[in-house]
């Protein structure tokens, strides 16, 4: 594999990053994941000013290159026409402690996989462990720390599940460990705000601009009654086929989304 790195493409073995990188040290960086679909780097604009926007919270100096020509370069160089880019973006070495050095000099990596098959339509429980904070600004961030997911993820794995829902600090409905999440309740498509500890996601806002949604807390208990639920991602769009063991009775919403934007 070839991979994008600092400026320019290397091959994987050639390929290293400094073991003081605060990436690897802090988790203090940013990632996208991105889909490749008929050799195109879909949503490009998107992810990158999402990148942008979580690098002026964080106080990242994004690197003075044309990163979507690095992104297209990558897929190409791999020979991907369909496939996964990732994009992290640290702020590369520092010295110990906490507190960044004054003038950074950020890494950058661009990695590339083919597409997995399509995914079978997920088992849900509600995480028990874990917490979103919604007051943090770095809910709405996609940070390299991304424990609250782990812990989630295996919790689910744990309980015979394919992914969990994640509560905010008020126990209102946030999202799922990797992807957003819609339900369909009375009818109506909802889904929680950026307010409830959301990561603003890409997918997510195609579907809002296509279809608009009802943006309104959700309660687990509103959550449970709904007739369907799907998950939103850069990859995709993922219908639900329980909730905690509760057969979900519909998938409707969600194939006609996937024929509508999916892969657009």
């Amino acid at each position: 594999m070839k991979l994008f790195l600092g400026t320019g493409l290397v091959e994987e073995a050639d390929a290293s990053v400094s073991p003081f990188d605060r990436g690897f040290t802090l988790g203090d960086g940013l990632f996208e994941t991105l889909r490749i679909k008929g050799g195109r780097v879909l949503r490009v604009g998107a992810h990158l000013a999402r990148l942008a926007a979580g690098a002026g919270v964080l106080g990242i100096p994004l690197p003075a290159l044309d990163l979507g020509a690095a992104l297209a370069q990558t897929a190409e160089a791999n020979g991907l026409s369909e496939g996964v880019l990732r994009l992290t973006l640290t702020r590369g070495p520092g010295p110990r402690g906490v507190l960044p050095p004054a003038e950074p000099k950020p890494t950058l990596v661009i990695t590339a996989a083919p597409l997995s098959p399509p995914l079978p339509p997920a088992r849900l429980v509600i995480a028990q462990g874990t917490r979103r904070n919604d007051r943090s600004p770095l809910a709405q961030v996609k940070s390299l720390n991304y424990l609250d997911g782990i812990l989630a993820r295996q919790e689910a794995a744990r309980r015979g599940a394919d992914d969990a829902v994640i509560l905010n600090t008020r126990d209102g409905v946030a999202e799922t460990s990797i992807a957003n999440l819609f339900a369909v309740i009375d009818g109506a498509l909802v889904t929680p705000p950026l307010s409830e500890g959301v990561l603003p996601g890409i997918m997510r806002a195609e579907v809002l601009l296509a279809v608009g949604a009802t943006e309104r807390p959700l309660t687990v208990d509103a959550l449970a009654s709904a007739d369907e639920i799907l998950l939103t991602s850069a990859l995709g769009i993922r219908s639900v086929a329980t909730l905690e063991g509760r057969p979900l009775p519909s998938t409707a919403a969600a194939d006609r989304l996937r024929a509508l934007i999916e892969g657009a």
